[in-house]
């Protein structure tokens, strides 16, 4: 596809997706407050991702969905590359979850109103101290029996490269003894890098790893921890292991 045709099909997109958002935010609003509280807004959420991915011509494969553990919650970490990457684990993960999102994102109308709704957790990296808040409010959905989903790399990648993990949901599953499920998104980046703002169709594989277990561990586990989930990813997502930034 060429750049004007790319051009054409972002902008045609950009219509859909924010006419999707009105429609599908306005639902997750109105059925927010619905028992159990955000579990009919994140199922809504599903469709309003199929539909932006359809939109952007991105064809999803899931691989390793069968991993998931249906009986308790988990901590999902998966690779950040792209805008893309919510909509596509929205439409991968089959089980109810609440993500960590970045806080600007609940200030965009319908959007924000709908992930509020859903009770997704917002993160001000700018602050520290609201950061360490965040972490804590994901702790207790975990407690209540919600997995929670973060990207460990905190921001998307410029390239093809993990970045350096943060230590904080690290911290929360091993306080929680709950596991860790790794996510390698393979494909997201291609159709939609930082760098541009051009969609560009294609395919995107999620791929699910097998659950790490931190039972049991104590803080002084938290590198070995982020090394093991790191290389997971890796692989996940088809890169290299060995390839692993100093944090």
């Amino acid at each position: 596809m060429g750049t004007a045709l790319r051009l054409l099909h972002t902008a045609a997109a950009a219509v859909l997706v924010a006419l999707d958002t009105i429609v599908m935010g306005s639902y997750g609003v109105i059925v927010g407050f619905i028992p159990p509280r955000g579990d009919w807004t994140v199922r809504g959420s599903r469709l309003w991702a199929r539909i932006i991915l359809w939109v952007a011509l991105v064809r999803l494969r899931v691989e390793g969905g069968n991993r998931v553990p249906r009986d308790g919650p988990v901590v999902f970490m998966a690779n950040h590359e792209s805008w893309l990457d919510i909509p596509v684990l929205l439409a991968s993960i089959p089980v109810q979850v609440r993500f960590l999102a970045k806080k600007s994102l609940f200030g965009i109308p319908f959007l924000g109103w709908a992930m509020t709704a859903m009770g997704f957790i917002p993160v001000d990296r700018q602050n520290r101290r609201e950061a360490v808040k965040s972490f804590e409010e994901a702790a207790q959905r975990i407690r209540t029996g919600r997995s929670v989903l973060l990207f460990p790399e905190e921001t998307r990648t410029r390239d093809e490269n993990l970045l350096p993990f943060q230590r904080g949901g690290f911290l929360i599953a091993i306080k929680a003894g709950i596991p860790i499920v790794p996510v390698g998104l393979d494909g997201p980046r291609r159709c939609l890098a930082r760098s541009s703002y051009l969609l560009r169709p294609g395919r995107v594989t999620v791929r699910f790893g097998e659950p790490i277990p931190t039972a049991g561990l104590g803080v002084t586990a938290k590198d070995s921890l982020m090394a093991q989930v790191h290389d997971a990813m890796e692989t996940l997502r088809g890169g290299n292991p060995l390839a692993r930034p100093l944090a």
